[in-house]
């Protein structure tokens, strides 16, 4: 996301203190009441302005991760007058995009005002369900990204830890609001599945570790610089400390009991989200709004078991080709359980990603003309959710707060990890996958700010299982086995249109989702299962993997049969990626412009001379 990848934690974030939340609303019917009233190009300036001053400090846990200043000190109010409050400021925002008469706009801008209306009409379009109501998962909310939050914050001076201090002064206030909606939630039947809730009690727990110093919470006062003077990191620890014992345990143990004593008993025993109240058309919106097209779950359905036999195809073509004495239920057992594939140690795994990642990196330049200048890293996924967390994700940087990107590997469970995935794995979150097409977006220039930090899971998610099939140009998949672990990852995406809509449209249990997923798939148990309570928390996010690679790949295949010897990879990748993450509609609309504009330029230079009015030669 790269779960968090889409800028994934601008629409999950936190609580906040109501004094903050007052402030907040004053200040935006002020702005509000200033926006422009004549002039296209200024009210659409002005709309944007407020767009993102409001997501920057309605979500200050995303300006944290944005470099955006000012708000470190606050996480986002989310009770229910918060909420109820910024859903009636995201309808005056969008009613004032329909007061703007975008013929009045230059070319340039009509992008920026097809995206700012389309967004605020699918979050206003989405008000109608309670998703509010299930503010934490085994995958998201409080345990993973409070922690994330603040080990993104700043830690140069001491101002920077003051603002932590102050985020960790307001953490029990996030625990109560938080359980206040779940249990609102348990109460109207709209919980995540109960099976998908068993590691929960544990990720909670995880925080509040008897040794301060062990805590995610406390990790910043474990990594003080040399920028503070001895007495100062000891009264800031000091302070730390106390609040961590007097004011953070309490609550966050609290909260562990509440979930495994209430909220785990009573929540929902049905994992298709279709059985919540009013499920089909909430599925269908969040289908949607994930994969940004018309498509019916059943349309997916089928798309789905056609790229399955498509792959399987190919994956029994290179199972021949090893010479294995076995059928396909064989050797991807043999590639589960051969010692040869997996590593020794979780050092070693991690030093055969950075080498993967530091290959890739000299490889680049033949595909893409442009490259961030934001540097990335790889480290593992943090001890207290790995059990629960997927193999990997990528955490997008920031130039403006001075922090790298980060893919992250798990390594929990080594005899999980194959060798033959690591490839496939690293090209996608790290590059060309998600750094590098989050990091272009982030550093577009000539363009609002609001559009840098926008993402949209079909374009986000498309581009880096795109960038998989990249690894045979960039030297990878050198063997069989890596090959066949490439197409284990795109068979991988291909299941999750199967069972995604499976489970949530069409009727299948949980296991039949896990046994259809092992029978197409080498991937191990362990990973499957975890894959499929991801499906069943997040429904409909894993479909827009697989259709934004299809519609890339269409508009490639387009784009070299309608250019021939003159298609350009780079050119085709610079201009993919040059508008930052857009929907797939709004994709394929820019895309088909510039192929006409580069068959029209290439058809001039290959005319004769006549055609333009010159004289020829007899």
């Amino acid at each position: 996301m790269s779960l968090f990848h889409k800028s994934l934690l601008a629409a999950i974030s936190f609580c906040a203190a109501t004094g903050a939340a007052a402030m907040e609303e004053r200040a935006f019917n002020e702005a509000f009441a200033e926006l422009p009233s004549e002039g296209a190009v200024a009210q659409l300036k002005g709309l944007q302005d407020l767009r993102y001053r409001w997501l920057m400090e309605s979500y200050p846990s995303s300006a944290t991760y944005r470099g955006y200043p000012g708000v470190d000190d606050r996480w986002t109010d989310q009770s229910l007058e918060g909420i109820k409050r910024r859903r009636e400021q995201t309808r005056r925002l969008l009613a004032a995009s329909r007061q703007l008469d975008e013929t009045g706009l230059p070319e340039e801008l009509q992008l920026d005002y097809q995206l700012l209306y389309q967004d605020l009409l699918t979050e206003v379009k989405g008000f109608q369900f309670p998703d509010h109501l299930m503010p934490v998962t085994h995958m998201s909310g409080l345990p993973g990204e409070v922690p994330s939050t603040l080990n993104a914050m700043s830690k140069r001076t001491g101002a920077d830890y003051e603002n932590i201090l102050a985020r960790l002064e307001k953490l029990p206030l996030l625990v109560q609001q938080t359980r206040e909606l779940m249990a609102r939630g348990l109460e109207q039947g709209i919980t995540p599945p109960q099976i998908t809730l068993r590691d929960l009690p544990a990720q909670i727990r995880a925080l509040v570790p008897e040794n301060p110093d062990e805590s995610p919470l406390l990790k910043a006062f474990t990594e003080m610089t040399g920028n503070m003077s001895a007495s100062q990191q000891q009264r800031l620890k000091k302070r730390a400390h106390a609040i961590y014992r007097s004011e953070l345990v309490p609550a966050l143990r609290v909260m562990a009991e509440f979930v495994e004593r209430e909220y785990i008993p009573g929540a929902v025993t049905e994992t298709a989200f279709t059985s919540r109240p009013d499920g089909l058309r909430w599925y269908a919106h969040k289908v949607r709004e994930n994969t940004t097209t018309s498509l019916s779950p059943e349309e997916i359905h089928r798309i789905g078991l056609r790229e399955v036999k498509r792959i399987r195809g190919e994956m029994e073509q290179i199972i021949a080709e090893t010479g294995f004495d076995g059928d396909f239920a064989e050797f991807t057992e043999f590639l589960r359980t051969d010692p040869r594939f997996f590593h020794d140690s979780r050092d070693a795994l991690m030093r055969d990603y950075r080498d993967i990642a530091k290959r890739i990196d000299g490889e680049l330049p033949k595909l893409f003309g442009k490259l961030p200048r934001l540097p990335y890293g790889v480290k593992r996924i943090p001890t207290y959710l790995e059990k629960s967390a997927t193999t990997a994700y990528y955490m997008p940087g920031s130039i403006e707060a001075g922090r790298a990107g980060v893919f992250f590997a798990n390594t929990y469970a080594l005899d999980s990890r194959p060798k033959w995935e690591m490839e496939a794995l690293t090209v996608h979150e790290a590059m060309p996958g998600h750094h590098l097409q989050i990091a272009l977006a982030q550093e577009l220039e000539g363009v609002h700010p609001l559009r840098r930090v926008g993402g949209y899971t079909a374009f986000v998610e498309g581009w880096g299982l795109y960038s998989e099939s990249l690894g045979h140009d960039l030297g990878m998949y050198q063997d069989p086995y890596s090959r066949f672990g490439a197409l284990t990852y795109d068979m991988w995406r291909a299941v999750r249109l199967v069972v995604d809509t499976g489970m949530h449209q069409l009727g299948w249990s949980r296991e039949e989702a896990i046994e259809y997923f092992m029978a197409n798939s080498a991937k191990p148990r362990h990973d499957v299962t975890v894959e499929i309570d991801r499906y069943l928390v997040w429904p409909g996010q894993a479909l827009a993997y697989k259709l934004g690679q299809l519609k890339i790949m269409a508009l490639r295949a387009a784009a070299e049969e309608e250019l021939g010897d003159g298609f350009d990879i780079r050119a085709f990748h610079d201009q993919l990626l040059g508008a930052g993450a857009v929907p797939l509609n709004v994709l394929e609309s820019r895309m088909n412009a510039w192929l006409e504009t580069r068959s029209t330029q290439a058809a001039a230079s290959t005319s004769p001379a006549w055609d333009s009015g010159e004289a020829t030669p007899n």
